[in-house]
């Protein structure tokens, strides 16, 4: 007679789903990496020292002296450098090459961290029942987020030496995107599916993530180094340059793009307080403080980087503090719409 396999136990599912749950949230945790490293190549204007996109044989640097003055001639022979770096040195331009590759490798961890834990689930069928599809979706995704770096690079190498602050948000956006997916999918399977947020909670989801689309357009045009003030813009809160771009204006105006950028932030600070107060009347003391604890310090190094002029650490600070206060709220947004979940160890620790 042939032994039929037994079926997985209650448990042994359960097990299984904390640990893709885990590995969710270690990816979450080096997109977020990833975000910072992305923040820090544009602060030190390293972004465009990679002209080539090499997806395969681009991992490994320079290895020879022969190697690295290919690479210099190429960047020589940029607009970048003959508008904004000519006559830097080789010395200074391996400085500002490692956080371009430094950002292009950990994008390629990031592919190979997801990819082949994610063949293995499917070899081994262990994807967990009803998750295929938005793993499926998050690997595609990966790849896209890849093509876009690439997209948003190439728009530098024009004439202008300029990188577009559209495809830089486009970038930064899907990114978020992805890194949302990953928090709340673990989420999902570490506690249980959750219901879609609604009113006070979706609306301060929406605003942090136009106020940090909004400082990607900031990013994108250099606007932080106008008006190291705050509240004020010169002489009143609006900027005089205010409008000058017509239609494009919110777009294409580094001042109206900065003025945006402030004052979105501010009515998210309020939003995300007022969010967190909710959340301590409801029960989730821990998460509403967290979340009110992080858009203070969010906002607060929003304004520090402003006054000191963007400086590197102040600005990578910044990038950092928009993904944990965004991981913060969703973090609290599935604890909300789940609703009370008995016999797990996190789970009784926010009931």
């Amino acid at each position: 007679m042939t032994a039929t396999a037994a079926p997985l136990s209650i448990n042994a599912t359960a097990q299984s789903q904390k640990f893709v749950a885990y590995w969710l949230f270690g990816m979450a945790a080096l997109v977020a990496i990833m975000v910072v490293i992305g923040g820090v190549t544009r602060l030190t204007g390293s972004g465009l020292s990679m002209v080539e996109w090499r997806p395969l044989m681009g991992t490994l640097p320079p290895l020879d002296a022969a190697e690295w003055q290919r690479v210099f001639d190429l960047y020589r022979a940029s607009p970048e450098y003959e508008q904004l770096n000519y006559g830097m040195d080789l010395g200074g331009f391996k400085t500002i090459f490692f956080w371009e590759y430094f950002h292009r490798l950990w994008g390629r961890l990031l592919g190979l961290g997801f990819g082949f834990p994610f063949i293995f689930l499917l070899v081994t069928r262990r994807v967990p029942a009803g998750y295929n599809r938005r793993l499926t979706t998050l690997l595609l995704l990966g790849g896209l987020q890849g093509v876009i770096g690439w997209w948003m690079v190439k728009s530098g190498l024009s004439e202008d030496a300029t990188v577009s602050q559209y495809r830089l948000a486009v970038h930064l956006g899907t990114a978020l995107v992805i890194f949302s997916l990953l928090v709340w999918t673990g989420l999902d399977l570490f506690y249980r599916p959750s219901r879609r947020p609604r009113g006070h909670t979706v609306g301060s989801l929406l605003l942090i993530a136009i106020t940090i689309l909004a400082g990607a357009l900031v990013a994108g045009m250099d606007a932080g180094l106008l008006y190291n003030e705050y509240p004020l813009m010169g002489n009143g809160l609006l900027p005089i340059e205010y409008g000058d771009a017509g239609y494009l204006d919110a777009f294409e105006n580094p001042a109206s793009a900065q003025f945006h950028h402030r004052w979105i932030a501010a009515l998210t600070f309020a939003a995300v307080i007022a969010l967190g107060i909710r959340a301590w009347r409801g029960g989730h003391t821990i998460l509403g403080s967290a979340v009110i604890g992080a858009v203070t310090v969010q906002f607060l190094l929003g304004i520090a980087t402003l006054l000191h002029g963007v400086p590197v650490t102040l600005g990578g600070l910044h990038q950092a503090g928009a993904v944990i206060l965004l991981g913060a709220t969703l973090l609290l947004a599935h604890a909300q719409y789940r609703g009370q979940h008995h016999g797990h160890c996190l789970g009784q620790a926010e009931s």
